[in-house]
């Protein structure tokens, strides 16, 4: 197995993005995955910009979407358009068949356009007046929500939130980092050179290959005692499910996979369950109340459960 590509396509993504390693080598584990990550964070730290230069990295097809309250589930899945000249209905796709689709503040349309793109999230497939059309592959979602402007939004139900295999904040970017910024852009725009080191079949591949990567016995019962000490935990409403435990298990493959590893380490899990794992929990009211969030509980649960010997 050669992971080597990852640290390639990694390194590639940072020669646009300034000091966003821990963001993108998360991005990488996810679309490694096979999963979706959902960005939650204020407008103007590079979510497009990342995703482009993944899109681009890897010679895929990239689109964008602005979800707006008016938005349709056909405006994402794509529409029959009747052909005066055939007498036929000819299928108009939409933008949901690419390989990199940037869905932009997706809390802001109707829950019915969500369901549409979590349903091709979920089935890599869309299905419009009964006929199905499988998406491209690979196919990855970056999803952004904006948690600064609540009037008009339609905040994702848990249930759907825990089809996001990761949910990241990108943050703002240090001081040294900000000028950094500055000086890269100043003259030029590096996304505009930015080149291909890899393609979307490479990537089918690598995601196939991580699926092998070898788990122990103990490092699976360290993620199954995670996921069920978040559901007997007295502060949490309700804990993560199995999906939780099954992402956490690929995420830790493909974090092994971008390390260039052919087994998990206890740490690989250990960085991975606030990204993969908070989204999924919902925290009692009066807890909530006093400022109390999922990711604490979880770095409780953390320092509370023995973290295995390492083995191969």
């Amino acid at each position: 197995m050669n992971f080597s590509l990852c640290q390639k396509i990694v390194e590639n993504i940072s020669h646009v993005m300034v000091g966003k390693q821990q963001s993108i080598e998360l991005l990488l584990v996810a679309i490694l995955s096979d999963g979706h990550v959902l960005i939650e964070d204020i407008p103007g730290l590079g979510k497009t910009l990342l995703a482009k230069s993944l899109a681009k990295s890897i010679a895929g097809s990239f689109r964008r979407v602005q979800f707006t309250p008016d938005l349709l589930p056909a405006d994402i899945t794509g529409f029959n358009v009747y052909n005066q000249q055939t007498g036929q209905f000819t299928f108009q796709s939409g933008p949901v068949m690419t390989n990199i689709l940037l869905a932009d503040e997706i809390n802001r349309t109707i829950p019915r356009t969500q369901s549409s793109l979590l349903e091709s999230m979920e089935e890599r497939q869309v299905t419009v007046d009964g006929k199905t059309y499988p998406l491209p592959h690979p196919f990855f979602v970056m999803a952004t929500q904006n948690p600064i402007e609540l009037e008009g939004t339609f905040p994702l139900p848990e249930a759907q939130l825990d089809r996001f295999l990761l949910k990241v904040r990108l943050g703002y970017p240090e001081k040294d980092e900000e000028i950094a910024i500055l000086e890269r852009f100043q003259e030029k725009d590096p996304l505009i050179e930015l080149g291909a080191v890899a393609n979307p079949g490479e990537l089918v591949e690598l995601q196939h290959s991580r699926k092998r990567i070898h788990l122990s016995r103990p490092v699976k019962e360290y993620i199954t005692n995670i996921v069920r000490a978040t559901r007997s935990h007295p502060s949490l409403r309700l804990g993560a499910s199995p999906r939780g435990s099954l992402g956490l298990m690929r995420a830790g493959q493909a974090l092994a996979a971008l390390r260039e590893r052919e087994y998990v380490l206890p740490d690989d899990i250990k960085s991975l369950v606030i990204p993969v794992l908070a989204h999924r929990l919902i925290v009692k009211e009066e807890e909530r109340l006093r400022g109390e969030t999922s990711e604490q509980f979880l770095e409780e649960i953390l320092h509370q459960i023995p973290v295995p010997v390492p083995t191969e």
